[in-house]
Parts: structure tokens; C-alpha cells; sequence
């Protein structure tokens, strides 16, 4: 747990007061907690996890459950209105901006984004639904993605239209 810790305050340039940070110390403990095989020795623990989680959500308007599997140099850059699914996962160097959302795109159909690595979320950006987003992706200030983003591309737009790097049309 505290080498992951280390790494994100890396992935936070060593800034202890980023909300992106006290999130991903929460979300690690969250993580933790499960690595305690007796069930009451895990309660308390799991207790202190909840009232953490939701003083996080609270402060710093971040949700990020520790049921999403996060890669390494995971980063959210700007606190506040960041709703991330228990459902998603999300490969290593991701960024997230303010308001982005990542999620369902109907309660119905409990699953989430697979989100690639080296991807870069803009701000107030909705990523939906059982998609997929390839490696090396950016994705535009509040861009709407619903449908795969292949990778080394740039989704923009709402709906987001998907544009491959370089490309000039």
C-alpha cells in the first residue's frame, strides 16, 4: 500500500494538499482493506474506509470506489465533480480533469469503461457505457464518448467523433 502511495504523490508532484491525492490515498486503503482475511478484523478497518470515502466526496467532490482497478501514475489533476464507476478500470499514466465522468450509460447495464494507458480525460468530459478506449488517447473538454476510441486518437465533440492523430480532416 504505501509504495502505491508513493507513487501517486509522484503522479502528484509531491503536492500532499492535491484533492486528486487524498482521493487515491483513500481509494488505496479501500484496496487494502481487502488484503485482511478475517472478516471482523476487516470491519473496523472497512469502517474507517466509508467515513473517508465519503469526507473525500465531500471536501473534494471526488468519487473514486476502490472496487475500480487503477493502473500506476494514475492522476486527477483537478478536484471537484469527478464521478468515476466501480465498474470501470483504467490503465497506468491516466488523467482526469474536473467534472469528468466515467460510468454507465444506462442503470440497467451494470458495466463501464475499459479505459486504455497514457489517457488523457479533459475537463467536464462523460465517458460511457461498455466501451473501450485504446492506448495513447485524448479526450476533449467535454466531449461525450459512447463508442470505442481506437488508439493514438482524439475524441471530441457530442457526441464525440473520433479523429486519429495527425489526421487533418
Amino acid at each position: 500500500m504505501f509504495d502505491n502511495i508513493r507513487a501517486d504523490l509522484a503522479a502528484h508532484k509531491g503536492n500532499w494538499g492535491a484533492q486528486g491525492f487524498w482521493a487515491m490515498v483513500i481509494y488505496r486503503f479501500g484496496r487494502w482493506r481487502y488484503t485482511i482475511g478475517n472478516r471482523w478484523l476487516r470491519m473496523p478497518f472497512s469502517l474507517l474506509y466509508k467515513i473517508a470515502f465519503k469526507a473525500v466526496q465531500v471536501v473534494a467532490g471526488i468519487e473514486l470506489p476502490c472496487e475500480v482497478n487503477v493502473g500506476k501514475g494514475f492522476r486527477i489533476d483537478h478536484f471537484g465533480g469527478v464521478v468515476v464507476s466501480g465498474f470501470a478500470s483504467f490503465g497506468d499514466h491516466c488523467v482526469l480533469r474536473n467534472g469528468v465522468t466515467v460510468g454507465l450509460q444506462r442503470t440497467d447495464e451494470p458495466k463501464a469503461p475499459t479505459i486504455g494507458s497514457h489517457v488523457d480525460i479533459g475537463a467536464g468530459a462523460k465517458v460511457l457505457g461498455p466501451i473501450t478506449i485504446g492506448d495513447h488517447v485524448e479526450i476533449g473538454a467535454n466531449a461525450v464518448v459512447i463508442q470505442d476510441v481506437p488508439p493514438h486518437a482524439i475524441a471530441v465533440g457530442i457526441p464525440a467523433r473520433v479523429i486519429k492523430k495527425g489526421d487533418t480532416s
